[in-house]
């Protein structure tokens, strides 16, 4: 077992004891992966990790047992189709000590008849949880190692959106100019993950798919993207117009600027995740447009593109050295125009790293 894997495996029992819990059952997936960096095919046989209070096992099916004997040396209790899986989960979860665990930690990603698989066959007093205390908690405070990979995306993130702004123009489609992102992402190796080019209007829909609207003078577009290299991801958003800007938006463009300082500021050890929403939620309600920011300020990133923590105005998350998210603050004017500016920030002690090195000033396409 690698050394990275050990200690991650070590840290996880120590919360494991923290929380009381006998058994962290994983799915494939990427808690999966977090712990030993691969996880098998998923599909509908029944494979968990079961992780208990020393040791550890695998529910494994045959026919991804030869597979996944290349990436662990983790025990296997393989079952083939024509058996099930019951005998095998049976002896598994006697091997790692964990036939009445008391609490199970269950991986919140898995299929439900994983999940109702395994409840059957453990006591009925069983507690179940899911992950946030135990592994999600470790997850969400990156190291070096994950630090490198999403600084290293950033910057392929930064030329896709440099490589935009240099394509942009009146009379092509919003399409055409996510292929020229998507183009970019793999001349460097990355996997195109998402490509929202929401013009005029359509940039109003935080959400925005790439249509055949035709990008025209005036236009305010939002350009959100990212991509994944070596199994991590990155997310920026960053905003064009074309020619002449439509009225109002360099007022909008200043204030959701003013929005994404104010949340930097508020960002610090040991605040609460709710304080950074606040702080830039506060920002864009004084202008006048509180109705106008229609989303949460932030998400986590690391092995996903979205996970913990949350920067919303509920989360009762206290952030810590370590933890990656997006702060992206966003107003959106029905018919007129929307903009958002994002980043990734990686929070160290005296405050919040940004990840790219692109800056958030408009770019503007000459016509």
């Amino acid at each position: 077992m690698k050394e990275l894997t050990k200690a991650r495996f070590a840290a996880l029992r120590a919360k494991m004891n923290e929380t009381g819990s006998g058994l962290v059952a994983l799915a494939p997936g990427s808690h999966m992966d977090w712990l030993i960096g691969y996880h098998p095919h998923p599909d509908e046989r029944p494979c968990l990790l079961l992780i208990g209070p020393e040791k550890e096992a695998f529910l494994m099916p045959a026919l991804n047992a030869e597979g996944t004997r290349e990436h662990t040396d983790i025990a296997f209790h393989n079952w083939a189709d024509d058996a099930g899986p019951a005998d095998a989960l049976t002896a598994a979860l006697a091997d790692v000590g964990a036939a009445a665990p008391g609490r199970v930690v269950l991986d919140e990603t898995m299929r439900a008849d994983f999940a109702l698989l395994l409840i059957d066959n453990l006591p009925a007093d069983t507690a179940r949880d899911f992950t946030p205390e135990t592994l999600g908690a470790l997850r969400m405070r990156k190291d070096k190692s994950e630090y490198d990979l999403l600084k290293m995306n950033a910057g392929i993130a930064d030329r896709a959106m440099q490589a935009a702004f240099s394509k942009i123009r009146p009379g092509m489609t919003e399409k055409e100019l996510a292929a020229e992102i998507r183009s970019h992402f793999a001349s460097e190796g990355a996997a195109p993950a998402f490509w929202i080019v929401g013009a005029g209007g359509n940039g109003a829909f935080p959400h925005h798919s790439a249509s055949e609207r035709v990008i025209a003078e005036g236009d305010a577009v939002v350009i959100d993207i990212g991509g994944r290299k070596q199994g991590f991801p990155s997310d920026i958003t960053r905003m064009a117009i074309v020619g002449r800007a439509p009225e109002g938006y360099g007022q909008i463009h200043t204030i959701v600027e003013r929005a994404v300082q104010a949340a930097l500021k508020a960002a610090r050890p040991g605040v609460l995740a709710k304080e950074v929403d606040d702080a830039a939620r506060k920002v864009i309600a004084d202008a006048g447009y509180g109705e106008y920011f229609v989303h949460r300020t932030g998400h986590g990133m690391g092995i996903d593109g979205h996970e913990p923590p949350y920067i919303t105005a509920t989360s009762e998350t206290v952030l810590e050295e370590g933890m990656v998210f997006s702060i992206e603050p966003g107003i959106y004017l029905p018919g007129r125009f929307g903009i958002r500016l994002e980043d990734i920030v990686i929070l160290r002690a005296d405050g919040p790293e940004v990840l790219s090195s692109l800056p958030r000033d408009v770019h503007v396409a000459q016509v």
